[in-house]
């Protein structure tokens, strides 16, 4: 059974970020909202977690899994960015984009698409999911929370709890959140690509 937290919007309760991310830590699957639409979010450690969101979406071993991170510095960490690259992105973030791109030795091999080695990465401009990060110290593997047979996310905190109570570990609600996914973009190879098109304007990389 999923715990439910009600956290403001603008002004995160502490205890309640804490307490998140404690379940986060002791291997914990959560629902957490985004600038975009809801996400799962588990530690990028855990197995268990990434095996259950697969479950859950039926989702193959293609695909691209997203590390949600605090900043750039925390980004750069994780994949590799030409200055180049560097540019695009900044121009852009934090907001509702997510890019796929080379992942550096930091990002364990079972989140790398199987044959580009690559990882999305995105920052979020959600004031919960940032209060999440900065807690957490350091990325969420996320993904969207889009179930199968499904063309839009779940909207609402209370919604989730009901629908999966029983494969969930935590709920944070802090209002509704949009229905559109981040607008993604493969930046791993010499022209930038659109994967998806969301919530992000992808005019500036076509």
């Amino acid at each position: 059974m999923a715990r439910y937290f009600d956290v403001h919007p603008d002004n995160p309760q502490a205890r309640s970020i804490k307490q998140v991310v404690e379940v986060v830590r002791e291997g914990g699957l959560i629902a957490y909202p985004t600038d975009s639409c809801f996400a799962f979010g588990a530690q990028m450690g855990n197995k268990a977690g990434l095996d259950r969101i697969r479950e859950i979406r039926h989702l193959d071993d293609r695909h691209h899994f997203t590390l949600v991170c605090r900043d750039f510095a925390q980004l750069g960490q994780f994949v590799k960015i030409s200055n180049a690259v560097f540019r695009l992105v900044k121009a852009v973030t934090p907001g509702s984009y997510t890019f796929i791109l080379p992942a550096t030795s930091e990002v364990p091999r079972r989140l790398l698409h199987p044959k580009k080695q690559t990882v999305g990465v995105r920052i979020p401009a959600h004031t919960v999911a940032q209060a999440l990060l900065a807690e957490l110290g350091e990325p969420l593997l996320s993904s969207t929370l889009i179930l199968p047979g499904q063309t839009e996310p779940l909207t609402s905190g209370w919604e989730i709890k009901e629908r999966l109570d029983h494969v969930l570990d935590a709920v944070i609600d802090s209002g509704d959140c949009g229905t559109e996914p981040t607008t993604v973009i493969d930046l791993s190879q010499d022209e930038p690509e659109i994967i998806r098109v969301g919530a992000g304007d992808p005019s500036r990389f076509e």
